[in-house]
This record gives C-alpha cells, structure tokens and sequence, in this order.
C-alpha cells in the first residue's frame, strides 16, 4: 500500500468543512430542554431548533460562539399548527451548566460577554421567531451558580452586550424592563439588523429610564417593526437610540412618551467619532400618538445627557412618514436638542385630529426645511419660542382632511382625491440611493416593495388607487372611488372629511 496518497487523501478530507448540526428541542425531539444544546461549543452553520409547546421554555442562556458570513449560528423557533412562537420565560428560569456568564440579571436571552464560553463579542447570529418575555425586576430566576437571583430593574427580554453582525428577526419581546437593550460596548457592537419584530408591554411604572427597545451601535437598521404601548404606567419611549448609522425604515409605532428618542452616545467616543454618526434616516414609518400619551413630541434627535459636545449635532432626514396624532392638545413634531441640529422633513404626511394650529414642527431649537408635506393649515413653527428657524419652501399641501382610506381602522393609505396622492418631490441628495423608497409597511410585522409612482404619494404608502400597474397588491380604482363616496357621506378619525 503506498503511504503518500493516504495522507493527501486524509488531509484534503481535513480540509473540508465539517457538515453543521441541527440541534431539535422540544415535545417529540430530540432534545427536552433549551439546555440541552451545547451551547458552549456550536460551530459555524450550527442550528438551535425551539419547537413550540403549550407550555413556556422557563430558562436562559447566553449566545457566546459566533458563525461566519456563508456558515451563521441560527436560534430559530419552530412555530406551532396556528403560528405560535415558541415562549421563552425569565420567570423562575434557570441556566443552564455549564453556561458562566456575567450580568445574568440584565437578560432573558443574552448575546455576547461570557467566561464559558470564552467569548466577548460574538458575530453571525441570527435569532428568530421565538417570543422572550420576563426579564422583569419583580421576577426571579436561578443563575449559573444555583443561587436565586432578581432580575435588575433594566434587564431585557434579549440583551445584546457585544455583538457584530446580529439578526433578531420575527420575534415578540415583551414584558421585561427593556424588550431589548443593545450595549455599545465601547464602539464594539456593529451591524445590528431588528426586523418584523412585535415589540410592546416593557417599561417600568413610574420610571422613565426603560423602553421597548434602547440600543446602541454602529450601524443598525430597525425594519418592518411592530411597537405597541408600553407597560401601563410606565413612562419610557417606544424606540430610544444612542447610535451612528442609525436608519429607522417601514416601522409602526404606536404610543410610549415619544415614538422616536435619538439621543447622544454617552458613553463612548468611538460612536460619536464615527463618520456615520452625523446623519439619521428615518422613513416610511407610521408614527401613532394616541391622546394624552405621555411627551407631546413625537420625536426628539440629538442629546439628552446635557454634554452638548456630543450631541447628534447632524441632520435627521425624515420622509415617507404618516404621522396620525390623536391629541386633543398640542402636538410637536420633534424637539431638535440645540441649535447644531437639523432636519430635512419631506414627502410626509403630518395629522392632526385637533385644529392645524395644535401641530408645531419643532419644540423651538434646530433648523428644518420643509418641504411637500401634508398639513392642516395653520399649523406653527413652535409653540415656544424659536431660536433655530423653519423654512417652508411654499410646496406643502394644505388640507382639512389627508383622506385616509379608514383612519378610524388604522388603515392609513390615501384615497384616490387625496391631495397626497402624486404630490411628492425628489428626496435629499443625500438620502439616494441608499434610502431610496422602494419599501412599505404590511400589518402587521411584514413589508413589501412599494410600488414606483410618479410622483410618489406622500407618506409611508403608495396607495396606488388610480393607476399603478405593478402593484396588484391595493385597490383597483373603481374600488377606490366607491370607497371616497362612502367615505364622503361619513366622518373618519373624528374630523369630517370633504364631501
């Protein structure tokens, strides 16, 4: 037998990627319990499969190996015979050996920052279709050690201490102090991807430090999100972001004290001295503020830890958004921290149901230049004092009514007599191509390729309820019309439409 072939043989076998495993968990599977995995030693291409059950998975864990690019580690649930995500509790968890990680009262599920394994940043995961609840002060869990611990009043349904290149995607994340919390771990955590994810129920009562999500990162996407109110009493924002490369795209965002608090990085220079920090896109999103809840602003961008040297001190480009604001009160569109910060707000659609004059753009500091929004007249600059200045370029579309196909159903698409219809104009230079518009919002947690209308509609839909060929997926026109007739002859959202 000659020797030489053999070795070439065995080490081109060495050569070749070993094939990744599939770990199934759950009733009728191999594994019983989440800790059955071996969660200290998954290889690239491995995948963890939570099969759904009746009853909640009661454990935690932490994510502490990475995948590559071509070969992520996937944590997926296997939705039950109605669609059911498989429930991952904190409440009376327990972790499973032999997992040792630090700041266990911070999470639910956490990614990165682990002694076993031996691991700081992770990268290449994608987590997916699971719901994680309970990562709440008032509940306990057992840690690494045995010992009965409380979680911490900002522990997360998923806290992510270090991490590069992260996918959470389809997941519910609900009652915990954050639903999500995102650690910037010294500039450290990069390329965060939150997709068609129904976030809501988080927050503390009484405080104001807790959100459904509070991230920070260098570059991060929020897409086809779903953002419900928080918990009751509780006075947090819905989405708070300390990031550089921030883009907020085709989201809904209903309730908490702002939809949108995009803060400073406080607490790391590299994220302020980051080229991407300076610039914020926020875009084809619906933006709910229901009546009395909490802030009167809708968005805030640039600072709040009162080091105005860090502050955003860039421009936040806002267009294709549908603002519905039920406020009886005022209503301001975004507080700009200091007069260092901008905005570009265009092609919107910006509701009141109280009088146009109740809608201010700015809460008095920044500058922003309007341009092809839909307003009720009378709307204000502020209803401060204005130290910064808001320019119209005389292009907005003035109406008592943006003739939503059925506001009072939340379905927020412009009727064919709409003045928004056809009435956007060219975006930012730039925004494109990057952030061009070639997205919209589906309820709930879904997006779909918005039709190319020409001009486009303003707002976060393309109603296409006139002509728009390729669309196939809203009302043909005829439809639409015998819906304006009936429309006319009633009142929607509390504001008489146009007959």
């Amino acid at each position: 037998m000659r020797l030489a072939p053999m070795l070439a043989a065995l080490a081109l076998l060495g050569a070749a990627p070993l094939e990744a495993a599939v770990y199934e968990v759950g009733p009728e599977a191999p594994l019983d319990q989440i800790g059955d995995v071996p969660w200290a030693t998954l290889a690239p291409g491995d995948e963890v499969r939570i099969h759904w059950r009746a009853t909640p998975y009661r454990e935690k864990w932490v994510i502490g190996r990475s995948g590559t690019e071509a070969q992520p580690i996937v944590v997926r649930g296997v939705l039950g015979p109605n669609g059911e995500r498989p429930v991952i509790s904190g409440e009376n968890a327990t972790t499973p050996a032999p997992l040792n990680f630090w700041s266990e009262q911070r999470g639910v599920l956490k990614v990165g920052g682990s002694n076993t394994p031996d691991a700081e940043v992770v990268e290449h995961v994608v987590i997916e279709n699971l719901e994680v609840r309970g990562g709440f002060e008032a509940y306990t869990f057992t840690n690494d050690s045995g010992g009965v611990q409380a979680y911490a009043q900002n522990a997360a349904a998923i806290f992510v201490e270090a991490a590069r290149h992260l996918v959470i995607r389809n997941c519910v994340l609900t009652d915990s102090g954050n639903g999500l919390f995102v650690a910037a771990y010294d500039g450290e955590t990069r390329d965060i991807r939150i997709e068609k994810n129904w976030i809501v129920g988080n927050g503390n009562a009484g405080s104001i430090y807790e959100h459904n999500t509070y991230t920070a990162a260098i570059g991060i996407v929020y897409a086809g999100n779903r953002f419900g109110p928080l918990r009751a009493g509780a006075g947090g924002n819905n989405l708070k972001d300390r990031s550089a490369g921030l883009v907020v795209r085709n989201n809904w965002i209903e309730g908490g004290n702002r939809q949108l608090d995009l803060v400073d990085a406080e607490d790391t220079d590299v994220i302020v001295n980051h080229p991407s920090y300076a610039e914020t896109f926020v875009y084809g999103n619906v933006l709910i503020e229901p009546d009395g809840a909490g802030n009167s602003q809708i968005l805030h961008y640039g600072g709040d830890s009162g080091n105005t040297a860090i502050y955003r001190k860039g421009t936040l480009h806002f267009f294709h958004n549908t603002v519905v604001s039920s406020r009886s009160g005022n209503t301001t569109l975004m507080r700009l921290s200091t007069d260092d910060e901008s905005a570009d707000v265009r092609n919107n659609v910006l509701y009141v149901t109280a009088p146009g004059w109740r809608l201010a753009i700015v809460d008095g500091t920044g500058f922003a230049d309007l341009s092809h929004n839909w307003m009720k007249p009378d709307w204000v600059d502020t209803h401060g004092t204005l130290t910064g200045d808001v320019t119209d370029d005389g292009s907005q579309i003035e109406a008592a009514d943006p003739l939503f196909a059925d506001a009072a159903a939340q379905d927020f698409r412009l009727l064919a007599a709409s003045g928004g219809i056809d009435a956007g104009a060219v975006l930012h230079p730039d925004v494109l191509p990057e952030h061009a518009v070639t997205m919209h919002y589906v309820e709930h947690q879904e997006t779909e390729a918005r039709p190319t209308g020409s001009p486009p509609d303003l707002g976060a839909f393309e109603s296409c309820l006139v002509a728009c060929p390729e669309s196939g997926a809203f009302l043909a026109g005829a439809v639409a019309m015998a819906a304006l007739a009936l429309r006319a002859r009633s009142s929607h959202f509390g504001v008489s439409s146009l007959g």
